[in-house]
């Protein structure tokens, strides 16, 4: 990978470098909400041409505007709109009918979409938010759509946007509903689904070789968008203290959406990172995660714990 990506990398800096991994190819990305990275990142990738980008949100009206961008970048790159509620399975499940219905492959897939620091609230299937949407919901479009990606052939990827609030928590393998919420803490509880993000790529990169596809996790940077609708001012400054704390956790200085994408494009399109599946990057650098965030043992343990949640088993 070059050293020459760092924070002040942008993503059309990087859509720039790798040409010829992104014309003609196919990209599905979840959350592609204006004014946020997702959006930001499929601006940059149709600058290069890709014959496909397929936008996977809640709500149409919202993507319109980020598909009408699209198209004034460059008028050759097609666009599929997917209806996903990640916090719902069964949106989940009818999204990934869809995509296996209307696409023969899928060359990158970026899960991107996140919620982060909200009041506890329980989802239809009765999970954690934070967990439902962050990492169940993409854990299971990932697999059920995984035949799409392997349908891409060598070069493939799958990347899971995470987060240095990793940092804050691991995995409550007890307990991810922190007793129905009487021992609920937003910033834990962000920090347990940043850390199955990075578990789920640690444990598809243990079964899957890399040359078929390679799976990689990211801390994108810290990016004021509509992540943050949840957090008042006070309770970030209250965040940044505590994160101060933990051990491995760097401040960094506010990154704009350019910036805020280019890891994510990195992971995505970088051929040298084949070499590193299931690594986590930082200002597009490879860094080493928290331990709750390392090794086999507790990828698979979140991996059974994730099909008993939804009650299906993936075999890789």
């Amino acid at each position: 990978m070059s050293p020459a990506w760092s924070w002040h990398s942008t993503g059309d800096e990087v859509v720039q470098e790798f040409p010829e991994k992104v014309a003609g190819r196919t990209f599905l990305i979840t959350g592609p909400s204006p004014g946020g990275i997702g959006s930001e990142t499929v601006y940059s990738l149709a600058k290069g041409s890709p014959s496909l980008i397929i936008l996977a949100g809640r709500d149409r009206a919202k993507i319109d505007p980020v598909i009408a961008n699209i198209r004034s970048l460059n008028g050759d790159v097609k666009t599929l709109f997917i209806p996903l509620d990640l916090s719902d399975l069964a949106s989940v499940r009818e999204a990934a009918a869809m995509l296996n219905a209307q696409v023969n492959k899928i060359d990158v897939m970026l899960n991107n979409a996140a919620v982060m620091a909200c009041p506890y609230t329980r989802t239809k299937d009765g999970l954690e938010m934070q967990f439902a949407t962050n990492h169940v919901g993409h854990f299971l479009l990932t697999n059920l759509i995984l035949p799409k990606i392997r349908a891409a052939g060598p070069g493939a990827r799958i990347v899971n946007v995470s987060s240095s609030g990793h940092r804050y928590y691991g995995i409550r393998f007890d307990d991810v509903g922190f007793q129905n919420g009487e021992a609920y803490d937003q910033w834990q509880a962000y920090g347990q689904s940043k850390t199955a993000n990075i578990l789920f790529s640690v444990y598809l990169a243990a079964k899957i070789p890399s040359k078929e596809i390679t799976t990689l996790s990211l801390h994108p940077g810290s990016i004021m968008s509509g992540l943050v609708r949840h957090v008042d001012m006070e309770e970030l400054k209250d965040a940044m203290e505590r994160a101060s704390k933990i051990e491995g956790f760097k401040h960094s200085e506010l990154k704009s959406l350019q910036q805020g994408c280019a890891t994510s494009l990195v992971a995505a399109l970088d051929p040298s990172l084949e070499a590193h599946s299931g690594s986590f990057l930082n200002d597009g650098q490879l860094e080493t995660p928290a331990k709750h965030a390392q090794g086999p043992e507790a990828a698979e343990k979140l991996w059974k714990l994730t099909e008993d949640i939804i009650g299906q088993e993936f075999p890789l």
